[in-house]
């Protein structure tokens, strides 16, 4: 279920985005621009990257380094995939600490002609971090709970 919200949430930022951009083209090209678009699409596309990261990485088109990987045996590479989760897990929760503080520092900042707070850039960060470890949670439990294949 939350896989869905996850697609659905991509694709219509996605399409917020184009929509926003198309129409923000069309308004420059007849002398009115919108000039509040380039912050709104800088908004939206933040948060699908972060959305599409965790996406990538539920499934597994991520970046990896799989040349060694693909030279071990199943049990081997099992234990370093495992340890492989961990440290990034641990990793993405130092990130997620200075991301949460980033946010709440960025909250009285105001962005440009919306005026919106800064914080609601930043805080796609925290959210996005936070589904990363989640992802990596899942892939850690799944891994340890897998048999090795001899």
């Amino acid at each position: 279920m939350y896989r869905k919200i996850e697609m659905a949430s991509a694709v219509l930022l996605l399409l917020g985005i184009v929509i926003l951009v198309g129409i923000a083209a069309v308004s420059r090209a007849i002398g009115s621009p919108i000039i509040w678009s380039v912050e709104i699409a800088q908004l939206l596309f933040v948060w699908l990257c972060m959305l599409a990261a965790d996406i990538a990485l539920q499934d597994g088109r991520h970046f990896g380094l799989l040349i060694l990987l693909d030279n071990l045996s199943p049990n081997v590479r099992r234990i370093f995939e495992i340890f492989n989760l961990v440290v990034l897990m641990a990793l993405l929760l130092l990130l997620f600490t200075y991301a949460w503080k980033n946010a709440i520092l960025m909250h009285p900042r105001l962005i440009g002609a919306t005026q919106m707070h800064a914080s609601l850039v930043h805080a796609s960060m925290v959210v996005g971090l936070a589904l990363l470890m989640r992802t990596m949670g899942i892939q850690l439990f799944n891994k340890i709970r897998q048999k090795a294949d001899i």
